[in-house]
């Protein structure tokens, strides 16, 4: 009955020791499958969230890309949405050119764009629920656009764009205008100046360059806030302003939204010159979606243009990634070391409780390799074991992160089930080896003697 008692107490010790070994690996793998599926998944899913607050290129006339250079204004040389300037743009791109930046190689990495006429006019108030004498504006920032325009391609396929998802962050009151039609919004600041609201029509007047005065009435169908300079213009149809202004398919710029690859030094060589990339580099360079090969393709496609990173986004974007594929990949680091030290110290107290059993084997003739090979097997079966429910337990631990953080699921590479074990088996191995020194250094005699 005793004999029984006690093999009963030393299996449950090891059974114990070997439950913990595999909650260890188990734990282990579940943190590292988690972290590094999204490691591999969260840079265009990081891309696509920052890209909600802004374009990350912007198209305008190559004219203007050099008074921008010249003068070091960084941005448009012509008038913008927030009223910095009011003066007219003097070259244009061609709006029916604008749908070739679907056609571009990384086309399906271009989300949204929109093109736009910069102008100036006079602002009268028609709405009978206006006093019109009190309501005027002279050189107000009008920008033609499209808001959710639909184009056909040529290869059969049909996309939306437009400043609908472009401003995102606009807090809108009221609706978006239609397209090629008569109305438009206006900022907060420019509707309470005048005293305009939803609903209401005012009334546009430009003199053109050839010394016509048009008009155009325009029926306001929200107030948005874009939180800035930009408060103080009017979104209209870019049709219609093309008409108000006399400049038929003329456009001053085209912002677009893309999913890139954070920029690198291959990115920031060719970004100064394409044209000093080797030809490896350059095939490399043009088949990754940073924003410059992007850019550079934009600019194939659209004749008389210069495409530019906005950098501030990108810069945001790769930063962002980085320091977010940063902190999970140490959180992967932590967890394999604690699984290491747990393993390494789980197998020397079983190798310690089984001394005289491991003895026994080297006494009756097993060799040190034969009896290492036996405790590694043991602690392989029980390792592997973890490691499997672990990345079961990851996925799904993975999926979580992504619903919770991106609100949309993670997609799970093969690779990272991989590289999980391949560092497990590392990391058992390593640990593991401690304790194969400690096999090696039992004497039998002494042992069995209880020496």
């Amino acid at each position: 009955m005793f004999f029984f008692r006690m093999i009963f107490r030393s299996f449950s010790r090891q059974f114990k020791r070997r439950l913990l070994i595999a909650v260890t690996v188990c734990l282990s793998a579940t943190v590292s499958v988690a972290m590094l599926g999204v490691v591999f998944d969260v840079g265009d899913k990081l891309n696509a969230e920052l890209s909600t607050y802004g374009s990350n290129i912007t198209v305008q006339p190559k004219a203007d890309a050099v008074v921008n250079d010249l003068y070091n204004t960084g941005g448009d040389a012509n008038s913008n949405a927030s009223g910095t300037s009011e003066s007219d743009p003097t070259t244009f791109l061609k709006e029916s050119d604008a749908p070739k930046i679907k056609t571009i190689f990384w086309a399906f990495n271009i989300t949204n764009f929109a093109p736009e006429l910069n102008i100036h006019a006079d602002v009268n108030c028609a709405s009978e629920s206006v006093d019109s004498s009190s309501c005027k504006a002279s050189g107000v920032p009008i920008v033609g656009t499209w808001f959710a325009k639909t184009l056909h391609m040529d290869s059969g396929e049909s996309t939306v764009a437009g400043m609908n998802g472009m401003r995102s962050w606009w807090k809108l009151d009221g609706s978006w205008p239609k397209d090629d039609s008569a109305q438009g919004l206006i900022g907060t600041t420019l509707a309470s100046k005048l005293g305009v609201t939803k609903g209401d029509t005012v009334t546009l007047y430009k003199t053109t360059a050839d010394g016509s005065r048009n008009k155009q009435r325009i029926a306001i169908t929200g107030i948005y806030d874009s939180g800035d300079g930009d408060n103080n213009a009017m979104y209209i149809p870019s049709s219609t302003a093309q008409v108000l202004a006399n400049l038929p398919d003329s456009i001053d710029k085209i912002e677009v939204k893309a999913l890139t690859t954070p920029d690198n030094d291959l990115a920031r060589k060719a970004s100064k010159n394409p044209n000093a990339l080797t030809q490896d580099e350059w095939e490399t360079w043009y088949c990754t979606a940073y924003p410059s090969s992007i850019a550079y393709q934009i600019e194939e496609v659209i004749p008389g243009s210069v495409a530019k990173q906005v950098r501030q986004v990108a810069a945001l974007q790769g930063d962002v990634l980085q320091k977010t594929q940063a902190v999970m990949v140490l959180m992967t680091v932590l967890s394999l070391v604690a699984a290491a030290i747990a393993v390494a110290n789980l197998m020397a107290a079983s190798i310690g409780e089984r001394g005289s059993e491991l003895a026994l084997l080297k006494a009756i003739g097993a060799t040190d390799g034969a009896v290492s090979r036996l405790m590694l097997a043991e602690t392989a079966v029980i390792s592997l074991i973890g490691a499997i429910v672990g990345a079961l337990l990851g996925s799904g631990v993975a999926q979580i992160v992504g619903h919770v953080v991106f609100g949309s699921g993670i997609t799970m590479r093969p690779m990272v089930f991989v590289l999980v074990f391949v560092l497990l088996t590392l990391t058992v191995l390593i640990a593991s080896f401690s304790s194969i020194r400690s096999i090696l250094g039992l004497k039998p005699a002494e042992v069995l003697h209880g020496r």
